[in-house]
């Protein structure tokens, strides 16, 4: 009788180890999960990078000018009007920028007509 409880409890905790090496929440699926997480972490490290950026930009807008007419400047090709305002043929430049302002750009002697700004 003794031999075939020693075999019984040998037998229990046989199952137990599986459980806890194979069986479903043990260790293997502990390695699967730290390796999704680990993968989802570095996937989120740019976004996190952004999302701090954009946070700056929306700070820096609500509280000063300068990166309102920065921003203007980069993306509309705004000029202020006390600047001149330049254009060397054979410079790339967006074609977009060219497009839109085309019409803010005076030619020597011509005066706007009513409704048009300089």
């Amino acid at each position: 009788m003794h031999k075939w409880l020693v075999g019984l409890l040998l037998t229990v905790l046989g199952l137990l180890q599986y459980q806890l090496w194979l069986g479903n929440g043990g260790w293997q699926d502990l390695q699967q999960v730290e390796q999704r997480v680990a993968l989802q972490e570095a996937a989120n490290d740019p976004l996190r990078e952004r999302n701090a950026r954009l946070a700056a930009e929306v700070t820096d807008l609500k509280t000063g000018l300068d990166a309102i007419e920065e921003r203007a400047r980069s993306d509309m090709g705004m000029v202020r009007t006390d600047e001149q305002f330049f254009w060397v043929p054979g410079v790339a430049i967006e074609n977009e920028l060219v497009g839109i302002h085309a019409g803010l750009v005076a030619q020597p002697g011509v005066i706007p007509a009513d409704g048009e700004s300089e």
